[in-house]
């Protein structure tokens, strides 16, 4: 009932409507047992008796019955448009409740819950929860019908309709005893609905590891297992109400059945006229309808408040960035960053968890215009940095400040107007080079070709067929990793940040485009119209001699700061990560020399002998 008041509150116009056209529907059907009575009493038996009946008397019988057949016709229609509007208007209210909740949610609550489950907290668990809604109307409008037939029924006989009556309280015992029996398995039916989407959406996203290692049938197994339990609790959903239903759809014609019986009896006694005995059997007849539009939304009820609670799950979660009224407006000039005592845990950041920070006391800065590269082995805490430079998570202790404002500080929209980050992992939509690197922004062509100039990209998209136009495919499939993560770059640019932050987002880009794309950005940075502060996550030696300072990462820590060559004579572990590749070619290089070396030795001597 709260689920469905909720749906009440949300549109009670529409609900009122299709409520006012039900009782119209139930009061002409009603109206239809009084008409058939009448024309019994004043028409038909007449007739029998007479031999003979008047074209008058039979036109009158037919104009009522076709006037209550019409009104009920409206009934019908009003009741189901307005019921099926009230029920699409409250799926889309609350598909777009959930979607702007997970837009709302950082990114630490997203990284707890499966994809699958979020769409199917979005889609299956929606539909759902408003699956009552189309036969609610009616189950209000019988409502009134069976107030009607009860009075009528009443005062038409009370022995016949206290017999009639019995059938009631049985059936809503047996309304209870299947409520209690469906909810569960409904509950275990929909959670399996949440498994098979996130099996599905993890196989697809999945795709090319699946089919480069050859495990189709393993995700093959592992889908059928899901889809099959789901089909085992989906059967047995069925068979609960299987069972139930034909008894819900007996009980009214047993009532029929009894009521007939003593009606029978009665009417030969003379207690009771032919005209009272039609009314009141097709009263009770009508009856079957009520009980079954009652059930149809105890039916769905247990799905229903099953979704209710997974919805209410997402729309209740806690978690969110909380926004000031700061502003980070600096006329277009480049930002300045600060990092002061950082520390963050993916968990929680109270001290029981300080075995599980990623990062403790973080702390450096850039000036406006520098480019600052961070450095250190897998697992150093660099990607999670990155995302505390832009917002994307808060710390746990610490502070980031850009422009010398706490970014917690800042009005909604000011971190992402200000900052872009460029991560590891590119994404391209199904869509046009425009729409990819714009995403609905609204800017002309020539500031588009000029962050594709200097994202290096430029040359490719002006091959493609359609320039701009060109279709990139589902992730981009039909462009490269390099050229991927080049678009990618040019949305960053294209926004004009006044703070860049790349995660090793050029690593599928070979060292010569590299070197271009950091020297554009470097002499962007120096022109009069400002640039960007620019942070980069690097890896190649190169890459990192282009910056004006390191900031070496060691477990979580910051162990050095300086240039690359003061770093490369007082750290040893910032030395031993820059150099690994070079050190590898030279010990290969002289194992190569030694092996040759020792060939020749091993050649003279044979020669000698």
């Amino acid at each position: 009932m709260g689920v469905l008041w909720v749906a009440v509150k949300a549109e009670p116009r529409v609900f009122t409507l299709s409520v006012l056209a039900s009782a119209l529907y139930a009061a002409m059907t009603v109206a239809t047992a009084t008409v058939l009575g009448w024309a019994t009493e004043e028409v038909v038996l007449p007739a029998f008796e007479s031999g003979d009946t008047t074209a008058g008397s039979l036109a009158g019988a037919s104009v009522l019955i076709v006037g209550v057949a019409l009104l009920k016709a409206v009934g019908v229609a009003g009741r189901r448009f307005y019921a099926g509007l009230m029920q699409y208007r409250l799926q889309a209210e609350y598909r777009r409740a959930v979607t702007r909740q997970y837009l709302r949610l950082p990114l630490a609550w997203h990284h707890r819950h499966p994809t699958g489950q979020l769409l199917s907290n979005a889609n299956a668990d929606v539909e759902a929860v408003w699956a009552p809604i189309a036969p609610l109307p009616m189950a209000v409008g019988v409502v009134f019908m069976l107030f009607i037939a009860a009075v009528s029924i009443m005062v038409t006989d009370l022995v016949v309709a206290g017999v009639g009556f019995l059938v009631f309280p049985a059936v809503a015992l047996i309304n209870v005893l299947y409520q209690r029996r469906l909810s569960p398995v409904a509950t275990r039916a929909q959670q399996l609905r949440a498994e098979v989407s996130e099996v599905a959406h993890e196989s697809f996203e999945g795709g090319l590891v699946v089919k480069t290692l050859g495990r189709e049938e393993s995700e093959t197994e592992r889908f059928a297992g899901r889809t099959e339990a789901l089909r085992d609790a989906n059967v047995a959903v069925g068979r609960i109400r299987g069972l139930f239903d034909p008894v819900l759809e007996a009980l009214p014609n047993l009532g029929v059945l009894a009521v007939l019986l003593i009606g029978s009896l009665r009417l030969e006694s003379g207690a009771m006229s032919p005209g009272d005995l039609v009314n009141v059997a097709y009263l009770f007849t009508l009856l079957s309808w009520p009980i079954r539009a009652l059930g149809w939304v105890l039916g769905e009820v247990p799905r229903s408040v099953v979704g209710w609670e997974r919805v209410r799950s997402v729309l209740d979660a806690r978690g969110s960035l909380p926004f000031g009224d700061g502003s980070l407006d600096g006329g277009g000039k480049a930002t300045s960053l600060e990092v002061r005592d950082v520390r963050f845990a993916y968990e929680s950041g109270d001290s029981d968890a300080a075995g599980r920070y990623v990062l403790h006391d973080v702390s450096f800065a850039a000036s406006p215009g520098r480019t600052v590269a961070i450095v250190g082995p897998t697992g150093s805490g660099k990607s999670t940095l990155t995302s505390l430079l832009v917002r994307l998570v808060d710390p746990a202790d610490g502070t980031v400040l850009l422009d010398g404002v706490d970014l917690r500080d800042v009005e909604r929209g000011g971190v992402a107007e200000t900052a872009a980050l460029v991560p590891q992992q590119t994404f391209l939509f199904d869509d046009t080079v425009r729409g990819n690197v714009t995403l609905g922004l609204d800017v002309p062509d020539e500031r588009v070709w000029e962050a594709l100039r200097l994202a290096q990209a430029e040359g490719f998209v002006a091959a493609l067929p359609g320039g701009l136009d060109a279709m990139v495919g589902e992730r981009g499939a039909t462009l490269s990793g390099g050229q991927r993560q080049r678009l990618a770059l040019a949305r960053a640019l294209v926004r004009r940040p006044r703070l860049l932050v790349l995660d090793d987002a050029t690593s599928s880009v070979d060292p010569q485009v590299e070197a271009r794309i950091l020297q554009s950005l470097r002499d962007a940075q120096s022109a009069e119209t400002g640039g960007a502060t620019v942070v980069v996550v690097a890896y190649r030696k190169a890459t990192i001699a282009l910056a004006d300072e390191v900031v070496y990462l060691e477990h979580g820590r910051v162990t050095a700061r300086g240039t690359h060559a003061e770093l490369l004579e007082r750290s040893e572990g910032y030395r031993n990560l820059v150099t690994a590749y070079e050190r590898a070619d030279a010990e290969r290089a002289e194992a190569e020399l030694a092996e040759a070396e020792e060939a020749a030795v091993e050649g003279g001597e044979e020669a000698l002998a």
